[in-house]
């Protein structure tokens, strides 16, 4: 495997202001690929598909091409990808048009790890329909999420499984083919909220067992566009259209238009960035990608090691959670201190960071709001060991 950090630096002009971007869960800084992708697109003829006139054939391109990257990165089928403006948007559509025939007594499952954007829907879509909410906990010393809970969640009524491949909180990567193999025992949808874990991790669908997998295209660097990828293309036509177009089929039954066509051509671009992430990567795309995240994945682990011992080698710092399995994301407090006076110190320094004060999500269950918040960091593909020890210099000024 060949990742080379100074390498992919090179490929993000945003690096030259000097900082210490630890803000990847917010979204990873843009390639200058994909900048040049969605500007060469914006001053090039596209309209609408559907005519036999260049622009519009050029559109369509556009989409069929954005189509194929996103089931190359996860390993599906371009019929199975649908496209929107983010995946909190798409999730929300799947959730209207699952729950139409919901009645009193169905249940859907969320767990206290996901982000709002895969729990939110499910729960608005409950309340419309007198289903259930039932919800899977975390581990509150290691913040894993225990998957021989699903055994006793799941129930012959449960219609949903929604649940994280990754949390944006504190990395946590739970097991979700053990979820997956309780679901199916009661052909439940599993929809998995894939976002945060698609820039470091290998993504397979079908190893999963996932039904509908989630991704932003921001987390990685792409422009802000979501897609929601269905491993059998045929649920597609299960739900109701949402469609403006009353002849849409497939996919573009969850789609509403127009497209922003110029985003989608920074879409493949961010993916064949993503694929060359490993200059050694070769062969197919969906491979390439493979040995690209492969490499990421490694070179990572060894970097939130690094971070990870460093933090707790200092005596007033507590890492929250201790996950066997996660990317690279964290949080951690600073006792005696609020997290917004932490990330203060850390501005000073030149650090990018987040607070978060600990009232909502997982760090409410975790108590964190009672100690003043948790400091939110997270690694990039351009993150180096300089800048860990930068964060971890100006962590230790705190005394």
């Amino acid at each position: 495997m060949a990742f080379d950090v100074a390498r992919v630096r090179g490929l993000f002009p945003a690096l030259g202001d000097g900082w210490v971007h630890l803000d990847s869960p917010a979204g990873m800084q843009v390639p200058e690929q994909v900048a040049t992708a969605v500007a060469t697109a914006l001053r090039a003829p596209v309209s609408g598909p559907g005519g036999l006139f260049p622009a519009s054939q050029r559109s369509a391109a556009i989409l069929e091409a954005a189509r194929r990257s996103i089931a190359d990165l996860v390993g599906a089928h371009p019929a199975g990808v649908v496209l929107g403006p983010s995946a909190a948007v798409l999730l929300q559509r799947l959730a209207e048009v699952v729950s139409e025939n919901w009645v009193l007594g169905d249940e859907v499952i969320v767990s206290r790890l996901d982000h709002p954007a895969n729990v939110a829907p499910w729960r608005r879509a409950a309340q419309r329909s007198g289903a259930a909410v039932r919800w899977a906990e975390v581990d509150i010393e290691t913040c894993e999420l225990p998957e021989w809970q699903y055994r006793e969640l799941i129930g012959e009524r449960t219609q949903v499984v929604a649940v994280t491949a990754a949390s944006g909180a504190v990395g946590t990567r739970p097991d979700i083919r053990q979820i997956a193999e309780f679901a199916s025992a009661v052909d439940a949808l599993v929809v998995v909220d894939a976002s945060f874990a698609a820039p470091f991790l290998p993504l397979d669908i079908t190893a999963m067992g996932a039904d509908v997998v989630a991704v932003s295209a921001t987390s990685w660097g792409g422009p802000p566009v979501g897609a929601l990828v269905f491993r059998d293309p045929a649920l597609l036509d299960r739900w109701s259209s949402v469609s403006l177009d009353p002849a849409a089929r497939g996919q573009e039954r969850l789609e509403l238009g127009p497209h922003a066509y110029p985003l989608l051509a920074g879409l493949v671009a961010s993916v064949d960035y993503l694929a060359a992430l490993d200059d050694t990567a070769k062969g197919p795309r969906r491979e390439r990608l493979l040995t690209s995240l492969g490499s990421v994945k490694a070179y990572q682990a060894g970097l939130l090691a690094g971070v990870t011992t460093g933090l707790r080698a200092l005596p007033k710092v507590m890492v929250i959670g201790d996950a066997m399995r996660r990317v690279p994301t964290m949080a951690f407090t600073v006792n005696g201190m609020k997290a917004r006076d932490v990330v203060d110190h850390l501005l000073r320094g030149g650090v990018c960071a987040f607070s978060d004060p600990g009232t909502h999500d997982v760090f409410a269950v975790l108590g964190v709001g009672e100690v003043g918040g948790a400091v939110r960091i997270g690694l990039a593909h351009y993150t180096t060991t300089v800048e860990v020890e930068r964060l971890l210099g100006a962590v230790d000024e705190l005394g």
